[in-house]
């Protein structure tokens, strides 16, 4: 199982370089048009080779996912953690139980009837 999964690996590595070597040219990254960037005297921009902005721009698009699906389901997490408290206190309300109702008897049938 190790080996297929660093083979997974090893083949999503190449697949990156080959689309990193294919798209090393210098590309200009604009935070606002030329149009509306020449009358403000502002223009945010940088320049870096095209597979970094690919890849920064799929790493942005996955920690953006990953925050969407940790917000979506905090209400799933919060019944599981209320149903686990609820299921504990329910353990622990059955134990007294048992506990009370053999009180004053023979120890080994108390632990006979707790057994099944």
């Amino acid at each position: 199982m190790k080996y297929i999964k660093y083979t997974f690996w090893g083949v999503v590595a190449l697949c990156l370089i080959v689309v990193g070597m294919a798209n090393r040219d210098i590309v200009t990254l604009r935070a606002m048009p030329e149009v509306l960037a020449t009358p403000l005297g502002v223009s945010p921009d940088i320049q870096m080779p095209l597979f970094m902005a690919l890849f920064i721009g799929v790493g942005i698009g996955l920690l953006i996912g990953f925050l969407w699906e940790w917000v979506r389901e905090h209400n799933m997490r919060a019944d599981a953690r209320a149903k686990a408290r609820e299921v504990d206190a329910l353990k622990r309300e059955v134990d007294a139980l048992k506990d009370k109702q053999h009180e004053g008897k023979d120890d080994v049938v108390a632990l006979l009837d707790k057994a099944s």
